[in-house]
């Protein structure tokens, strides 16, 4: 994975991404108590760790380095929910996104609504999810890409519209086309592609109607919710050495026995006893894999321009330090946490990576 990102760098990214391998970065790792929760700790980071990329333990406990965002727009996907900063993932679940929404029209879906990937350095989230935590998770909208380009305040506010009875557990016939099917065979068909979280009642259409080679729905799995939008979760990458692998999926396509549980009355009794609390929200630093302490206290990126990935021929041309006060020429202006730019996007030029430039952050109305 080194190679994948250092390939897309200039000098300077490279020559930091080597000084933090041989831990010549400096890193304050005593600054976070253990006792502390995570979700407040990396929920606060507005930029990722500028080092090497890596992911650090499970998907659903852990964090990760050299984090790249995908620009709020591209010529086939919107990034949706701008206000969570929600739009980092390791380089390689970035790039596919961006592969997917591509190769995705030539099937006849018009581009992605790209919902929740990752925060800037992972870990565990103040909201939502329990997973998406070492950047290789991504929520993909079911509601097809519009025609025009949404504005910040229908980005915060537009609903994702489900495609399943929540009565009946099945696909709402009218909601789905045959071009979803397609949308959810070409994500499968990548090899880096593990799994694919779908509603029941999804995996269920699929196995009633799909034809030909069905080979693909392994990787389509059932799960609660998932009903207005798609997970698509990669494998641990290359560069990764503290990354744990998830399970192998089952043998056979999933149109089974334990499908046919998933429309029995067990999936959805309500719970009993008293509620258990989030992990999510008992999660401490102490939970961590230890390399997250590094992670969550290595230096940022000069800003977010820097480290925004903008589709094919488009990546991020450095990853680097952003430099301290004192060490800023007069006049030039510091930038420590700069927000979502309401501009980014792969249309424009990209922004010199070694000068600031402070953007918005687009405002919930």
């Amino acid at each position: 994975m080194t190679a994948f990102f250092s390939g897309f760098l200039g000098k300077a990214g490279r020559l930091l991404m080597a000084a933090a391998t041989l831990g010549l970065v400096g890193l304050d790792i005593q600054s976070a108590s253990a006792s502390e929760l995570a979700k407040d700790l990396f929920g606060g980071k507005k930029l990722p760790a500028a080092t090497a990329p890596a992911s650090y333990g499970f998907y659903s406990k852990g964090c990760f380095s050299g984090g790249v965002a995908i620009a709020t727009d591209g010529p086939t996907w919107q990034a949706m929910r701008l206000s969570r900063n929600r739009r980092w993932g390791h380089p390689k679940m970035i790039a596919l996104i961006e592969k997917l929404s591509r190769e995705a029209t030539r099937d006849g879906w018009p581009g992605l609504l790209v919902g929740d990937i990752s925060q800037p350095r992972g870990g565990p989230m103040l909201t939502g999810h329990a997973s998406h935590q070492i950047g290789l998770d991504a929520d993909i909208w079911l509601t097809p890409m519009p025609d025009r380009r949404l504005s910040p305040t229908e980005r915060e506010n537009m609903s994702a519209v489900s495609v399943v009875n929540e009565k009946t557990h099945r696909v709402i016939e009218k909601r789905w086309t045959p071009a979803h099917t397609r949308l959810l065979e070409r994500a499968a068909s990548y090899p880096e592609v593990e799994r694919i979280l779908v509603n029941p009642g999804i995996k269920k259409k699929l196995c009633d109607t799909v034809t030909g080679d069905r080979s693909w729905l392994r990787k389509v799995r059932p799960f609660w919710g998932h009903d207005y939008h798609f997970h698509v979760r990669i494998g641990c990458q290359p560069g990764s050495q503290g990354c744990k692998e998830q399970d192998p999926t089952p043998r056979g396509d999933g149109c089974d026995k334990s499908l046919a549980w998933w429309f029995t009355e067990e999936p959805w009794r309500p719970a009993t006893g008293p509620a258990k609390p989030r992990a999510r929200d008992i999660m401490t630093m102490a939970s961590l894999p230890k390399q997250c302490l590094a992670v969550l206290n290595a230096p940022s990126p000069v800003n977010e321009a820097a480290v925004t990935y903008h589709g094919k021929g488009g990546a991020p041309t450095a990853v680097v330090a952003a430099p301290e006060p004192e060490a800023v020429a007069p006049g030039k202006p510091v930038i420590s946490q700069p927000g979502v730019p309401a501009t980014a996007n792969a249309f424009a030029p990209r922004p010199s990576g070694d000068i600031p430039l402070p953007r918005p952050r687009p405002t919930n109305n």
